[in-house]
C-alpha cells in the first residue's frame, strides 16, 4: 500500500503539481505573499486541489522543515478530468456508469462504495474538491484496492460536473427516501449516473433539481434506514442487472 506523504515548501510544491503528482490539500500560512504563493494559487484552481488557510503554528506543529509558510498532503490516487475520463469510457465502447459523491465524509463508506462501483462495472467515481472525506490509507484498506483501480475525477463543482453529464448524455439519477419512482424501474442501461448523498441530509438541493430522475430503494416494513455504501451497493447490482439482461 502507498502511503502518504507531506510536500513541504513552495518550490517543491510547485514542481509536484507541475509534473502531475497528485495533491489531496494545500496548507498555506496567512498572509503569505510572494510570486510563488500566486503561482501555487494558480495551480491550485487548474488541477482543483483545495487551499486551507492556517495559522504559522498549525504548520510550525507538523514539521521543524523550512515550510515557507506552505505545506501539502501529497495523493495516494491520481485525480483525473471528467470529460477525459468520459471520452476514454465511450472510445473503448463501454455505456458509462459513474457514482458521485456528495458530502459523504466517512472514508470507510468511500472505500466501501469504490469496491462497490467497481464490482458492479462503473467506471469513475466523481467527488467534490472539498465536503468528501480524504482518499487516505483508511478509505484505500476499505476499497481493498478499488480506489488505485476506478477512474477519480475530483471537480471544483458538482453542478457543473452534472451539466457535463448531461452535455455528453448521460442522466444523473438521485435517491430520495419518498420518491415514487423504484430503483429497479431505472433506465440503469443508459448511460447514467448515480448520486450518493450524506446520510445525515441526502443529496444537496440544487444538485436533486438539476437530476434526470428521482428514485428510493423499496424495503420491508417502517425501517427506512440504510447505510450509504449498503444503498449504494443494491443500486449499483441494480444497474449490472439491466445492463446483463439481453
Amino acid at each position: 500500500m502507498k502511503q502518504s506523504s507531506l510536500i513541504i515548501g513552495r518550490q517543491p510544491l510547485i514542481e509536484a503539481i507541475r509534473s502531475g503528482r497528485a495533491v489531496d490539500k494545500i496548507l498555506l500560512q496567512r498572509n503569505a505573499s510572494g510570486d510563488a504563493i500566486a503561482e501555487i494559487r494558480q495551480l491550485a484552481r487548474e488541477h482543483n486541489v483545495p487551499i486551507q488557510v492556517v495559522p504559522v503554528e498549525k504548520l510550525a506543529s507538523m514539521t521543524r522543515a523550512n515550510h515557507q509558510g506552505v505545506l501539502a498532503y501529497a495523493g495516494l490516487v491520481q485525480y483525473l478530468d471528467l470529460q477525459q475520463v468520459i471520452d476514454h469510457v465511450v472510445a473503448e465502447g463501454q455505456t458509462p456508469l459513474f457514482v458521485m459523491l456528495d458530502g459523504v465524509t466517512d472514508v470507510r463508506n468511500i472505500g466501501a462504495i469504490a469496491r462497490s462501483a467497481l464490482c458492479c462495472g462503473a467506471q469513475a467515481l466523481i467527488i467534490p474538491d472539498k465536503g468528501v472525506g480524504a482518499l487516505n490509507e483508511e478509505a484505500m484498506k476499505s476499497s481493498a484496492g478499488a480506489l488505485e483501480r476506478i477512474n477519480i475525477c475530483r471537480v471544483n463543482s458538482l453542478l457543473k460536473a452534472v451539466d457535463s453529464l448531461h452535455f455528453n448524455g448521460i442522466k444523473v439519477f438521485t435517491s430520495e427516501m419518498n420518491a415514487a419512482r423504484k430503483v429497479f424501474e431505472l433506465p440503469l442501461q443508459e448511460p447514467c449516473c448515480i448520486v450518493m448523498g450524506s446520510e445525515d441530509k441526502g443529496v444537496q438541493s440544487y444538485i436533486r433539481k438539476a437530476a434526470d430522475e428521482h428514485f428510493s430503494i423499496p424495503m420491508a416494513g417502517d425501517f427506512d434506514s440504510l447505510n450509504v455504501s449498503v444503498a449504494a451497493g443494491i443500486i449499483l447490482y441494480e444497474a449490472l442487472k439491466h445492463r446483463m439482461k439481453p
